[in-house]
């Protein structure tokens, strides 16, 4: 049993850290690849560690808390905390890291210590972005991710426009930051006017600053920046650009990373709605249509792809767009089911990702018209993606069939128009990626490269088998997932809302039938 004051989450920021510097120190390609194997399952395995001694009942309050001081003359602390929301989301960093590694195994031929151990780094500022309670500190972890990805996409990417978008999504990132920079300055003088005219301290604590909202009057302003931050990152229309630039010209492993870890969406959910309800409940139409349109957008556009990579990036835009609809729908479904969305991300669209990694690396191309016949030669590559093809369209008794169900309802619930659009994207879905499917998979050879291409090496068939199971398993018992956010949801929509939710209420929906 873990002692009480232990330090776990610290532990999970530093050892990917430490991991780093010996990888980038490690002088050769086999030594690098190794330590950072070795480091990423041991972080893994102690993010599993935190999900098992996690309490799902007291799911609703911040466990594993540790509180250090840092900047004592401005009340920055070193706060850190997970919910029922942010818990999941350290064992599926830790997992798509390792399968980031794995899948980059033989494909990097330059810099090895360098890439992986900017992998590394990755992980430990993002499990940092999940369990940041103080705002300062949060926005510290926020901003060190845009160096990593500047350098991974730019140094290892496969397009030839790898460093324009490379800057292009720092600027965007960057442009992202200022209004987030603003919010929490709002935030940390307003929270308390009466005491910070005696002097008081200023206030950055997240459990602090949801206890005590803003006035109405600086909601709205708090609001909107959060939300034009966050929306960003998303991404939601029209900052989407950057997306499918960085997944066409960067490597595969770091487009799953951009299309399996919405850190945007997790910071509306996070931060966006609690920390301005009055304001929340007032705009979430807007966030509604945003989503909407963001939602019927991605879709029609990744509908016209022949690209596989493109296709992904455009389908992982439409299905944030859903999520976002969830989120604006303020209920107990679409909490939830936006949750559970973004936990797929992870198992579905990062796997599709490295998926079409590995036919870039083999072939040089995902471009439909250069493959075709592809189950042919690669039963074993077709299989997986068939998988995670079926989840990613919300075929039941797959882990996207509950997500997708609790979102289309809880649209349905909020407004008829958001239900249609919800359901016209879910037609939308099956009929971009089982197109791209025909075309890619289906069909005679007709190309002599698709004929001499290998199927999956051993190591890419273990890496895929984890993810595989996981969407098997999530789609026959749904609740697996579900009843580890329900008591933060429960008590995420009722900060909100400002009024009790009754148990009997949780979404609690077998949809394994």
């Amino acid at each position: 049993m873990i002692p009480a004051d232990f330090p776990m989450l610290s532990c999970l920021i530093i050892w990917p850290l430490l991991g780093a510097l010996a990888t980038g120190f490690s002088g050769n390609k086999v030594r690098a690849r190794t330590i950072a194997a070795f480091t990423a399952v041991l972080e893994l395995f102690g993010a599993l560690l935190v999900l098992y001694w996690f309490n799902p009942e007291d799911g609703g309050k911040f466990q594993l808390v540790e509180q250090y001081s840092w900047i004592p003359s401005l009340n920055i602390e070193c706060l850190l905390g997970i919910d029922g929301i942010a818990v999941l989301f350290l064992p599926m960093s830790a997992l798509l890291t390792l399968m980031a590694i794995l899948a980059s195994w033989n494909s990097i031929q330059h810099m090895e210590p360098f890439h992986y151990g900017l992998l590394l780094a990755l992980e430990g500022i993002t499990i940092g972005v999940f369990s940041a309670l103080d705002m300062v500190l949060f926005f510290l972890f926020w901003e060190l991710t845009l160096p990593a990805i500047f350098f991974l996409i730019g140094l290892w990417g496969v397009g030839p426009l790898r460093r324009a978008a490379a800057v292009k999504y720092t600027l965007f990132m960057l442009f992202g930051g200022v209004p987030l920079l603003i919010a929490i300055v709002i935030l940390a003088i307003n929270t308390d006017p009466e005491a910070n005219t005696t002097g008081t301290q200023l206030v950055f604590s997240l459990p602090v600053l949801l206890d005590k909202p803003l006035p109405d009057d600086l909601q709205s302003t708090v609001f909107l920046l959060l939300l034009l931050a966050f929306g960003i990152k998303t991404p939601l229309i029209p900052f989407h650009t950057w997306m499918p630039t960085a997944t066409m010209e960067g490597s595969p492993q770091v487009s799953a990373l951009l299309t399996g870890l919405k850190l945007g969406a997790f910071g509306i959910v996070r931060f966006t709605m609690p920390l301005a309800p009055s304001a929340a409940v007032e705009y979430s139409w807007i966030l509604g249509v945003l989503g909407a349109v963001t939602l019927i957008y991605g879709a029609l556009i990744a509908l016209y792809q022949t690209n596989l990579r493109r296709l992904l990036a455009y389908a992982s835009i439409s299905h944030v767009g859903l999520v976002v609809v969830g989120i604006a729908s303020l209920n107990m479904q679409g909490i939830q089911g936006a949750l559970f969305q973004l936990f797929n991300f992870t198992l579905v669209a990062s796997s599709l990702m490295l998926i079409a990694g590995f036919i870039q690396h083999r072939l040089g191309s995902t471009e439909a018209i250069h493959l075709g016949g592809l189950a042919k030669v690669m039963p074993k590559l077709t299989s997986f993606y068939f998988i995670f093809m079926l989840a990613s369209i919300g075929l039941p008794l797959t882990s996207g069939f509950p997500a997708e169900l609790l979102l289309i309802i809880s649209a349905l619930g909020a407004h008829p128009s958001l239900g249609i659009a919800a359901l016209a994207a879910a037609v939308l879905s099956a009929a971009y990626m089982l197109d791209y499917t025909r075309k890619a998979f289906m069909g005679a050879v007709i190309h002599q490269s698709v004929r001499q291409c290998l199927d999956l090496r051993r190591r890419e068939f273990i890496l895929l088998c984890v993810p595989a199971l996981l969407v098997m398993v999530c789609g026959l018992m749904p609740n697996i997932i579900l009843q580890v956010h329900e008591k933060a949801a429960d008590v995420w929509l009722s900060r909100i809302l400002e009024q009790p939710i009754k148990s009997d209420e949780v979404a609690d929906i077998d949809v394994s039938e």
